[in-house]
């Protein structure tokens, strides 16, 4: 795997990750490393200065930073790790969209504290793992359009 090979800075003079450029190195990094999440944000830098997330509905102030697993579940089977990745990122993709281009993904590591009100998992004790390249939601966005019934993003 690779994606220790490109390095990305923020423009915002955030540490420097690993950026994986691909669903196969994605799948890789999540089989390798253990419980993973995703996070649609600003980065780590402003993530990690505020410790938490906001309920956008009520405004109220949740006990960590909301994030989707990227582990695999027992009931996915034998199915492609790549098609369970794609499937991860492509749940919230819309995101980018709604933000108008202000977030984007990145890999975490961390502490379970709570869930959220759409049932993700809160964290605390966050350590960044690498950013996702905007490719890599293409490619989501094809993997997903190939299957027998395409799924449509999560809108909340």
């Amino acid at each position: 795997m690779t994606h220790t090979a490109g390095r990305r800075a923020a423009p915002d003079g955030e540490t420097v990750l690993p950026t994986v450029r691909s669903l196969e190195e994605l799948g890789e990094l999540v089989d390798r490393q253990g419980p993973l999440y995703v996070r649609w944000s600003r980065g780590p830098a402003h993530d990690l200065g505020a410790t938490r997330s906001v309920d956008e509905l009520t405004g109220i102030p949740m006990p960590g930073l909301s994030a989707n697993p990227l582990q695999v579940e027992s009931w996915w089977g034998d199915r492609p790790l790549r098609l369970w990745v794609a499937r991860r990122l492509y749940d919230y993709c819309h995101l980018r969209r709604d933000r108008d281009g202000d977030v984007r993904p990145w890999t975490l590591r961390g502490r379970e504290v709570a869930r959220g009100p759409d049932n993700e998992p809160l964290l605390s004790d966050i350590v960044p793992v690498s950013w996702i390249d905007l490719a890599v939601i293409g490619e989501a966005e094809a993997e997903v359009a190939r299957q027998r019934r395409p799924w449509g993003p999560m809108r909340r």
